[in-house]
């Protein structure tokens, strides 16, 4: 399922994952499993050993584009909710965060809420990106998540 707000700038696709919480977030939590089911494509690899565990933490991505960013993590709770903003390496974040919330709904079930949300997007050269990652963009990563932590 897809939603995305009135004003366009916070886009949020729901999958229910028959796996329970705590493998699905430590997928998510591990920015080097990050590639392995990321729907955009822009994940090329990160450095092990980046496992996040709170707030405040920064993990570094190389992207498919080339270069590297820096991910500022603002929201942790282990095993249900984690987010990020990210940034090119020693800048400030341009305002756009990326969120995972878990939900258990059972044992081997967990409702997964990927988040992309760009309202303090300040970069004017990352409008045009962030206006496409649609609600069916989001979706495709949490297929790719599904298909890692269901196999």
């Amino acid at each position: 399922m897809t939603d995305n707000t009135e004003n366009e700038k916070v886009v949020v696709a729901h999958r229910e994952i028959a796996a329970p919480a705590d493998r699905i977030f430590a997928l998510i939590a591990d920015p080097a499993q990050q590639p392995r089911w990321d729907g955009n494509d822009n994940l090329a690899e990160a450095p092990a050993g980046q496992r996040v565990r709170g707030a405040g933490e920064v993990f570094t991505m190389r992207i498919t584009q080339g270069g590297t960013r820096e991910n500022r993590v603002v929201e942790f709770e282990e095993g249900r909710r984690i987010a990020w903003l990210p940034s090119e390496p020693g800048q400030q974040p341009p305002g756009h965060l990326w969120r995972w919330e878990l939900e258990p709904l059972g044992e081997a079930l967990t409702r997964v809420t990927h988040t992309y949300d760009w309202t303090g997007l300040t970069d004017e050269k990352r409008l045009v990106r962030a206006r496409g990652t649609t609600a069916e963009k989001l979706m495709v990563s949490l297929e790719r998540l599904a298909a890692v932590a269901e196999s």
